[in-house]
């Protein structure tokens, strides 16, 4: 990537496809005169012309070659999760000194008061807009976006107008949320406080989601909607800045989407992981808002059944949605079509790789259809589907395996906000919504509960992963919880991303005890998650670990009460 090829990134001109070279240089030859960009040892992007996804795109290129889209996952949390009753005892009186969060997600509100020392300077060590361009402002090798720095933001602090010295804004107020929920400022007036207030943040922007690939995928243009390779380019800005200044990390995500298998595999998934198993990094990531909206299908053909019939009902005004079937191996998958009219599309037999380009005469609606047998990331077969203008009413697609073994398949269609409600499978399956990244093998999922009642929040996505990895781990207060917003006051609000916050701000006050304090100075996500999970507030009358909360609720006091009596509970 050169400084004339840079513009390609920002470009709408342009679409981003991931390469998997693994240093081998052959690889990025993959698609001939693009502009190739390096993340890391394993990854690089091409930038290549819009005209590339055409209808057969995925036949030519494959699935995997093309960035996830998320969504964000969210619309007096403190005791509840016994934080306030461990900073009354003076030895475990842990506010996240010496640590930092990174938010990864809208932006901020920098000149919040939440956001400020007592000194008046900002908590913020370094804020990576990825929305602003700029000539060499952007942090190293990233090409894009403006940084700022503490320096920069102090300063516009003592101006009039702080936004023509730091122009980043969060228009949405999701970031904001998330910053203030993890480290803000005690407002008692308010009943508000941040999980760790003398902790510090690092804060990305994301860019949005480029146009050419919300159109491939059917994802309406007013979404907000995130790449999959910016949010790699974040998470490996995160790690750097806080090497930089020499401080533990705590990473909240609280984005997430419903392409990909389910199955903790993909270029972020994978990059999570890694980060996930550095010493002084801790990652929670939300789990999700999917488990209510009918969003999900799973099915299981025996050996001496014809098919499974798939019943599925599109809202009106849907102007088009991509929907995607994962088939376990070793059997192969296929399906025939009957839209609400009537008409029938026969069966589309599988083969290594089929394209279909369907049109229905009485429905005035096209369908892409796309098999992938083999992918780069697992070994499941994938269909894919893209209705363009589909007709309302109820479609029935029958699946079909061929293999001799039982078939296990799901369907999913897309998150809430890039899809109508109005549009869902007539007999869902709740679980197994987990959202991506949420079901990365190393961080902590966290799920949202409402503490008044100790009742789960009832859109919360369900696990557990579609290979049976354990997601949830744990539950964190996620309803009516106090948060912040762009007007500088507190209102209530719900959602697994809230419950995130809250507990990247608990991972932080673990990096205290453990690094700052020197109590552990090696501890890293799985080890928080193993004495989390330890400490969890379980229910007599359930048996866990369950889809619903994971192993039970965060509560802080009990790990350290743990540690107290030598793992031994009273």
């Amino acid at each position: 990537m050169t400084q004339e090829e840079k513009f390609k990134i920002i470009s709408e001109e342009y679409t981003d496809l991931f390469i998997e070279y693994n240093r081998n240089a052959k690889f990025l030859e993959r698609f001939p005169g693009s502009a190739i960009h390096l993340i890391n040892s394993r990854y690089a992007i091409a930038y290549v012309p819009n005209s590339i996804l055409s209808g057969d795109f995925i036949q030519k290129y494959s699935y995997s070659s093309l960035p996830h889209c998320y969504g964000l996952m969210s619309t007096a949390s403190l005791g509840a999760s016994g934080i306030d009753r461990l900073r009354r005892q003076p030895v475990y009186n842990l506010k996240g000194q010496g640590v930092v969060v990174a938010v990864i997600d809208t932006g901020i509100d920098y000149t919040n008061p939440i956001f400020k020392k007592a000194d008046g300077t900002s908590k913020i060590l370094a804020l990576w807009d990825q929305t602003i361009d700029s000539l060499d402002q952007y942090p190293e090798d990233t090409f894009y976006g403006t940084e700022y720095t503490k320096e920069q933001i102090n300063q516009a602090f003592t101006s009039q107008t702080p936004l023509t010295l730091v122009p980043s804004t969060d228009e949405i107020g999701h970031g904001t949320m998330l910053a203030g929920i993890a480290v803000g400022n005690e407002v008692p007036q308010s009943n508000f406080s941040g999980v760790v207030p003398e902790s510090e943040l690092i804060i990305v922007k994301l860019k949005p989601a480029k146009q050419a690939l919300r159109e491939f995928f059917k994802i309406p243009l007013s979404s907000i909607c995130y790449q999959e390779n910016d949010i790699i380019w974040a998470l490996d800005y995160v790690i750097k800045v806080a090497r930089k200044f020499g401080r533990p990390l705590s990473i909240c995500l609280g984005i997430g989407t419903s392409q990909g298998s389910h199955s903790g595999k993909g270029p972020l998934n994978n990059m999570i992981s890694f980060y996930g198993d550095f010493p002084g990094v801790a990652i929670a990531i939300s789990a999700g808002n999917e488990g209510n909206k009918r969003k999900h299908f799973s099915g299981i053909i025996e050996p001496t059944d014809r098919n499974v019939s798939v019943e599925l009902n599109v809202g009106p005004n849907e102007h088009g949605f991509s929907m995607e079937l994962w088939g376990s191996a070793p059997n192969t998958y296929s399906i025939d079509i009957l839209s609400p009219s009537g008409e029938y599309i026969p069966q589309i037999f599988e083969s290594l790789r089929t394209n279909r380009r369907i049109r229905f005469i009485f429905d005035n609606t096209t369908i892409y259809v796309d098999y992938e047998i083999v992918g780069t990331h697992r070994a499941e077969q994938l269909i894919l589907f893209r209705f363009q203008e589909p007709a309302p009413g109820v479609w029935k697609i029958n699946v079909y395996t061929r293999g001799g073994f039982r078939g296990l398949f799901h369907m999913w269609l897309p998150i809430s906000g890039f899809i109508s409600d109005n549009t869902y499978f007539i007999r869902p399956d709740p679980t197994t919504t987990i959202t991506s990244p949420a079901d990365s093998l190393s961080p902590i999922a966290v799920t949202a509960y409402y503490p008044e009642f100790k009742t789960l929040y009832l859109e919360a996505s369900r696990g557990y992963t579609s290979n049976n990895i354990i997601k949830p781990e744990l539950a964190a207060p996620g309803v009516n919880v106090v948060v912040p917003t762009l007007a500088q006051n507190f209102i209530t609000a719900s959602g697994t991303s809230i419950a995130a916050a809250h507990t990247a701000g608990v991972n932080a006050m673990f990096l205290e005890w453990g690094i700052v304090r020197g109590f552990y100075p090696g501890i890293d996500t799985i080890d928080i998650k193993k004495y989390l999970i330890r400490g969890a507030t379980r229910s007599d009358i359930i048996p866990y670990p369950n889809t619903e909360w994971g192993y039970g609720i965060i509560d802080v006091y009990n790990v350290f009460d743990i540690f107290r009596t030598g793992f031994q509970r009273s």
